[in-house]
């Protein structure tokens, strides 16, 4: 019986969450929370041993997952980073305060970009459109290490590991959009014979933001 592990992991908070700027595929850094997060993230991985790592293009995630990764005195195991677990490609707004955006766009149009599962905001992309390339991924290079028995973490975006969690439990397009992915609490799918055990969700503590299912 092969058992592996993959747990899911969102970047810690940036510089542009932290003005409620629209982030997307700009490379910003975590801010000082940020780092904090993916430091308390070490107590609550401690106890793995993992194989392989992987992550975005994106050095939030890129950097959260350094900090672990030393944390937990693993940081010489391989790491594959591909743009197709890079954050949602919001287009136009990035870079914009969420308040400005709804302004120049009217708040109306910002939230139908915002919480719609398939319809894009300017020049980026829906949540369908992520779940579009991140799946393919998942599929073809990370799971196959998972059900080899392996442990994988992967370091991602709220929208990239929302599209995993939407393949791995089946959710439909409005149980995704009521899922919440909590900065730096890892998600750990547990499988036995390529087949998905259970899922645990692991808080940090005194988390203000936290991970959240639909009901």
């Amino acid at each position: 019986m092969k058992s592996g592990k993959l747990i899911l992991v969102r970047h810690g908070l940036s510089v542009y969450n932290d003005q409620n700027r629209f982030t997307g595929w700009k490379d910003v850094d975590l801010n000082e929370q940020g780092v904090t997060e993916a430091k308390q993230a070490v107590d609550l991985l401690k106890d793995v041993n993992f194989d392989m790592a992987f992550t975005s293009k994106l050095k939030r995630a890129n950097d959260t997952l350094t900090l672990i990764l030393k944390g937990i005195g693993q940081e010489s195991i391989h790491i594959e980073k591909d743009l197709a677990l890079n954050e949602r490609d919001y287009g136009d707004l990035v870079g914009q305060n969420k308040a400005e955006a709804a302004k120049k766009f009217g708040d109306e149009q910002v939230q139908i970009w915002r919480r719609s599962y398939d319809i894009p905001p300017p020049g980026g992309e829906s949540l369908k459109d992520t779940a579009d390339r991140v799946i393919p991924y998942l599929n073809e290079k990370i799971l196959p290490r998972v059900y080899a028995g392996e442990n994988i973490i992967v370091s991602a975006h709220g929208n990239s590991i929302r599209a995993i969690v939407m393949a791995l439990k089946n959710f439909t397009p409005e149980e995704i959009l009521k899922t919440e992915i909590g900065w730096c609490e890892p998600w750990i799918f547990n499988f036995e014979d390529e087949r998905l055990i259970n899922l645990e969700i692991k808080a940090r503590p005194n988390a203000k933001s936290m991970s959240k299912l639909p009901n």
